[in-house]
């Protein structure tokens, strides 16, 4: 097994697990550290990815470096990238299901335990069944050409700013079911959250018709 691939298969083990926690009321700090550590670890399996693409040229530093923008180390990268597919035929649509267990789980606890509406789950899976049928057929979504696509979902705001946003909803919703925090606040970052997925979901077909 690749260790991409592996890498992917725990994190959707650690969700498993925070789901269990949530269900049992268990202290929500340690549950919001899980869920940190469950996303981090989503660039790591790219990390491992790009780093069995290039035979070990790509470090852990250049893969950072061209996270945060620098534009020598990115164009490496993404040189690399495009060798994936013929090096592992089913390692992105791993990641894609990889990232879709870990968010349906999470989507389904808290509509489960009541803290969110059934609506929520069902415009998620519609976005989702959707959008991942045209970029399938089409291929990875990584590849954006078009400007509104690159920005919304390929940019480093676009990937970064859904992560923390994610991060925020899943961890602060546990807060809202185990110690009753607001749950307007809950409710209003999973808006944001919901908006934001429609949005780059928007913005993946736009690219695939463009």
């Amino acid at each position: 097994m690749r260790s991409a691939d592996a890498v992917t298969l725990i994190r959707v083990g650690i969700i498993v697990v925070v789901a269990y926690l949530v269900l049992t009321k268990f202290n929500p700090i340690i549950i919001a550290i899980l869920i940190a550590i469950a996303m981090l670890l989503d660039a790591v399996d790219g990390y491992f990815a790009i780093r069995e693409a290039s035979a070990g040229k790509i470090g852990f530093g250049k893969y950072i470096s061209a996270a945060l923008g620098d534009k020598k180390a990115k164009q490496s990268v993404s040189n690399y990238k495009k060798k994936l597919a013929s090096i592992s035929k089913y390692g992105a649509r791993i990641d894609v299901a990889g990232d879709r267990a870990v968010e349906y789980i999470l989507w389904m606890v808290y509509v489960y335990t009541g803290v969110l509406p059934f609506l929520v789950i069902v415009i998620v899976v519609i976005r989702h069944s959707f959008v991942d049928a045209v970029m399938a057929a089409r291929g990875t979504s990584s590849k954006m050409k078009t400007k509104f696509a690159q920005l919304v979902y390929s940019s480093n705001l676009g990937r970064g700013g859904i992560n923390v946003v994610k991060f925020l909803t899943f961890a602060y919703l546990a807060f809202v079911y185990i110690w009753l925090y607001p749950d307007w606040i809950g409710h209003a970052l999973a808006a944001i959250l919901l908006i934001y997925i429609i949005l780059r979901g928007i913005a993946e077909i736009y690219e695939a018709y463009a």
